[in-house]
């Protein structure tokens, strides 16, 4: 079952669902499995040296012709390098995260790339439409990660409203349900992030997968607000004495150091009692490891079942 929308038809793929380019996680093998099943796989450049993320590209290839993107984090120390390695190796499109991309993206449009965003605020939103964004991704806070304070439910109506670019929902998005709720918003599609952490292809240790497949409701936690850059992740003993350094007023500089290098001791070496165990409030609803073609087709059909039923309903004359 195929589901086309306008995002669609900007990113030519078949089914309105990005897969989130996270760091130290989404690489080529993930990215290239999506792809072929017709969303969008994009892999995470995050920090990782230029020479990783070129390989990872070379990797995808081998296994689809299909589309892939990368994600540029715009405060990692190469995005400079990123950004040229995207251009010469003609990467259609790109998302970014972590700052403005403002100062890239005339080199980005001049190269034929397509820039989407990510955004957690309207004023935001509307910049980044008036610069030459292709569409945006909008992120609400129930994501994993960096995140903000407003809802998915009640931000993608907000900035549907003020721009004209489409827009894609992010932050709470698991199954079916999630992408024709997102739809209704005002979204042209998704992206996930925290259910690819439990693909088959994705690079992470099992235990990390172990971890959100255990999870419960009122699993994950937000640290880092008194830094002003919060996260939210899977609640361990890291992140207990994290909250609790905040609690006694340790400064930002001593917060930074406590965090330092916790993620991928988490996802790469799968110290998931002291490594930061970023994931997204729909943790819980995360049962199985799966090949990400199967998480594709399972919300491709299960959106036809709900849409259909949804057509079927009436009003009582």
């Amino acid at each position: 079952m195929k589901l086309k929308t306008k995002i669609c038809d900007l990113l030519h793929i078949e089914h309105p669902i990005l897969q989130g380019g996270m760091a130290w996680i989404a690489g080529g093998k993930l990215a290239a499995a999506v792809s072929a099943a017709g969303g969008l796989g994009i892999i995470g450049g995050g920090t990782a040296s230029p020479s990783w993320l070129e390989n990872e590209i070379i990797i995808a290839r081998k296994l689809t012709t299909k589309h892939i993107g990368v994600n540029l984090m715009l405060t990692g120390p190469h995005v400079k390098e990123h950004l040229d390695l995207v251009i010469r190796e003609k990467i259609p499109v790109v998302t970014t995260g972590g700052g403005n991309p403002g100062p890239y993206m005339e080199a980005l449009k001049n190269a034929g790339i397509k820039i989407i965003p990510v955004v957690a605020a309207v004023a935001l939103a509307k910049r980044l439409e008036r610069l030459g964004a292709d569409a945006l991704i909008v992120e609400g806070t129930e994501s994993g990660g960096h995140i903000g304070e407003m809802t998915t439910m009640c931000l993608v109506p907000l900035i549907a409203d003020e721009v004209t670019i489409p827009i894609i929902a992010a932050g709470g998005i698991y199954d079916a349900r999630g992408l024709v709720a997102a739809l209704a918003l005002g979204a042209e599609g998704v992206q996930m992030g925290t259910r690819f952490i439990c693909a088959q292809e994705t690079d992470v240790h099992p235990a990390y997968q172990e971890k959100i497949i255990k999870a419960r409701d009122r699993s994950t936690v937000v640290c880092g607000l008194t830094t002003r850059h919060p996260v939210r992740a899977i609640q361990n003993p890291f992140a207990r004495d994290f909250l609790q350094a905040e609690r006694e007023g340790r400064n930002k500089e001593e917060l930074s150091l406590l965090g330092q290098g916790k993620y991928p001791l988490a996802a790469v070496e799968g110290n998931v009692d002291q490594g930061s165990l970023l994931a997204g409030q729909i943790s819980a609803m995360v049962k199985h490891v799966q090949p990400a073609g199967d998480i594709i087709e399972e919300i491709a059909a299960e959106a036809h079942v709900i849409i259909k039923r949804l057509g079927g309903l009436s009003w009582p004359s």
